[in-house]
């Protein structure tokens, strides 16, 4: 089979609108889809010049392929199955700094270029005080951008007309801002002139945002893959698969939803959605508290009773029972974004977490559970007593869940061993937490639980000063150790 390239996919020639920081597979199948469909829709007439962030890696396939690559989706919409293959052909160039240093800064002289997109790990977005500004290689990407903003900022003299709008998708708070703070930091670092420093502040705009969808990205079964290519009817090296699902909230202090009509893209493409707004920190709690939340809730006990994969778990009706119960009743009543809001959200969770492409690990999952509950379930258990005055069964049983599954005093390397019947298994956690396990696991249940609630330093406060919580939790603990997980799941939510 013919691999695929330009030649057969046709793509229309636009101006360059977006820099993007990042050739990955998520960006690839979040950002670039939302621009082939934008382009396609007629909402907007734009390419994207894709800009290798790291120094290692082969850029081989892309300019084999003219950068055109095949997108599809899998999973579950409205608890139907859901497949779209797209070819994407808005991407129109890939360059490396690393490589061509000039061609690179070149973009940032493109007088139609407005947008910028950057995905550069967790760890992207720092500063660095002995970066220099003479330096063209193995800096900062805050860095990176500072030059590549100054660059601009000649060209054009300063006109307010040519600044841009950074769209960073890292996974961290308040992206934006950090990565706007930062790239003062190093005007300042380099005494770059107050006029540029002016230009930033009023001409460049920095979103914040939250984004959400799995990307699968290239399928490493060759069978699998080869299906596909029978299907598609080509061979594609940078083929990217991800789920239907996607959320893209997008924070701004001025509204760039007209420039950046990514919602009408997306418009009547079910579990597909992009929010402006001013305030994304309500979408971030709906995020981390439903689908998170729920990950977190029922994980541990669903791995304790015999299960090992989400969707696996989701044709476990007692699990899923749980989970439904959770989210439905103990978590959404304490959010306040609109109910149909968060009832759509979570019915988007529940065929999320039943796709059958997407064999997510609970174990995996389980990594970090301590710090991830605090986060992820105690704002609701505490939401759910301060509203009405009791404790939420199914939160509540979750701790009992994460104790039975930390229950041991063996060590590995780095971690835990538990034991599931034959099975032995990983306890991955902060050494604290694990030095506490190991030392407090094998005492009676109430020393055992009141120890563990009242940690501060695991849950930021003394749980056991929770009315009722420290009683419920030994009872449900109690239960698992003396009967096991499934039928202390039956005795109580079966």
């Amino acid at each position: 089979m013919e691999t695929l390239n330009a030649s057969m996919t046709h793509p229309v020639d636009r101006p360059v609108r977006v820099a993007q920081f990042g050739e990955g597979n998520f960006l690839r199948a979040f950002v670039d889809y939302m621009v082939d469909l934008a382009n396609e829709k007629g909402v907007f007439n734009g390419s994207v010049v894709l800009i290798k962030p790291i120094a290692f890696g082969s850029l081989d396939n892309f300019k084999k392929q003219d950068c055109q690559y095949t997108l599809q989706l899998r999973g579950r919409v409205n608890a139907q199955p859901y497949k779209e293959t797209r070819q994407i052909t808005c991407v129109k160039d890939i360059v490396s700094p690393y490589d061509d240093y000039d061609r690179y800064i070149s973009i940032a002289r493109i007088p139609t270029l407005r947008f910028v997109v950057s995905n550069t790990t967790e760890a992207g977005i720092v500063f660095h005080a002995e970066d220099r500004f003479e330096e063209k290689l193995n800096i900062t990407f805050p860095a990176k951008l500072t030059q590549f903003l100054y660059a601009r900022y000649e060209e054009f003299h300063g006109d307010p007309e040519k600044g841009l709008v950074m769209l960073p998708v890292e996974l961290i708070d308040d992206n934006g801002i950090e990565l706007h703070k930062d790239v003062l930091k190093y005007i300042d670092l380099w005494k770059l002139p107050e006029g540029f420093r002016s230009w930033v502040e009023d001409a460049c705009i920095f979103t914040s945002t939250l984004v959400d969808r799995i990307v699968t990205g290239w399928v490493r079964d060759e069978k699998e893959r080869n299906a596909i290519y029978e299907e598609i009817g080509y061979v594609d090296n940078l083929l990217d698969t991800a789920e239907p699902f996607a959320l893209w909230v997008i924070e701004s202090k001025k509204d760039i939803s007209k420039e950046w009509p990514m919602d009408r893209a997306l418009a009547g493409k079910e579990g597909m959605n992009v929010i402006f707004t001013d305030n994304q920190k309500p979408y971030k709690q709906r995020k981390v508290r439903i689908l998170n939340g729920a990950h977190t809730s029922f994980v541990l006990a669903s791995y304790l009773k015999g299960n090992d994969f989400v969707n696996q778990s989701m044709k476990d009706p007692i699990i899923r029972d749980f989970m439904m119960h959770t989210i439905h009743d103990e978590v959404i009543p304490t959010l306040t974004l609109p109910k149909q809001d968060l009832e759509d959200f979570a019915n988007a969770v529940v065929d999320r977490f039943n796709n059958p492409f997407i064999q997510h690990s609970l174990l995996a999952i389980s990594l970090n559970s301590v710090s991830k509950w605090r986060a992820r379930c105690l704002p609701s258990l505490l939401g759910y007593v301060d509203k009405y005055h009791r404790l939420p069964e199914h939160m509540t049983f979750s701790i009992a869940a994460l104790m039975a599954f930390y229950s041991s005093d063996e060590k590995g390397e780095g971690c835990l061993k538990g034991h599931r019947g034959s099975d032995v298994y990983d306890i991955k956690d902060d050494a604290a937490v694990l030095d506490f396990f190991a030392s407090e696991c094998r005492k009676d249940t109430r020393t055992f639980v009141h120890d563990y609630l009242s940690r501060e330093d695991f849950h930021g406060q003394d749980l056991t000063k929770i009315d009722c919580l420290e009683d419920r939790v030994c009872e449900y603990l109690d239960a698992i150790r003396r009967d096991g997980m499934q039928k202390t799941l039956e005795t109580y939510f079966g």
